[in-house]
């Protein structure tokens, strides 16, 4: 028997089908007409949930930022209460997205490079960026502004510790350790 999938169900098949796609082709190899093809639905149906080549990358990133953010909101909750304890569930959580979803990297590059779409990008930092700073405010004595530019600058310091994790010129443990050791040095306790 053949049943047909709500249109939210479609939406989750078509972006894990995606998601498969980005990780045998590369960002370069998902269209509209490779991921029709790879489901087995109907382009409309593809262009009728993402529209664009362009909405298609920004759903797939928006996916992958939930699945981030959400495991790293977890990590913190199951935490001590103390800065080293949230500073390494931190970067755990940041590198384990890195090695669990390497397609984030590219799919972040391919956005950076659409002017339409870098506001969504921004606001999706900002999000994570605020998910920080919550769980690093009782150990700051900087303003709310200064904590949020402190853990932005936290996050490219990830970035950079993930390309050096994802060329091999770092272990796991090593970034971990890094960005803690940057995080920790950054915030003292009241």
């Amino acid at each position: 028997m053949n049943t047909r999938l709500t249109k939210t169900a479609r939406r989750e098949q078509l972006l894990d089908v995606a998601l498969g796609l980005v990780r045998t082709r590369g960002v370069d190899g998902l269209t509209l007409v490779t991921l029709a093809e790879a489901a087995g639905v109907s382009r409309p149906i593809v262009y009728d949930h993402f529209g664009t080549r362009a909405g298609l990358l920004l759903a797939l990133y928006r996916d992958l930022d939930e699945r981030h953010r959400l495991a790293l909101e977890a990590a913190i909750r199951d935490a001590p209460a103390t800065i080293d304890a949230i500073a390494s569930v931190i970067s755990a959580s940041y590198f384990a997205c890195t090695l669990d979803l390497p397609e984030f990297a590219p799919l972040s590059a391919a956005l950076k490079g659409n002017p339409e779409l870098e506001p969504t990008q921004h606001e999706l930092l900002t999000a994570y960026t605020a998910t920080m700073a919550a769980a690093l405010s009782p150990y700051s004595e900087l303003s709310p502004e200064g904590l949020h530019l402190r853990c932005t600058a936290l996050l490219g310091a990830a970035e950079a510790l993930a390309t050096e994790l994802t060329h091999n010129r770092a272990t796991a443990s090593e970034a971990i350790a890094a960005l803690t050791d940057l995080i920790t040095g950054q915030f003292t306790t009241r």
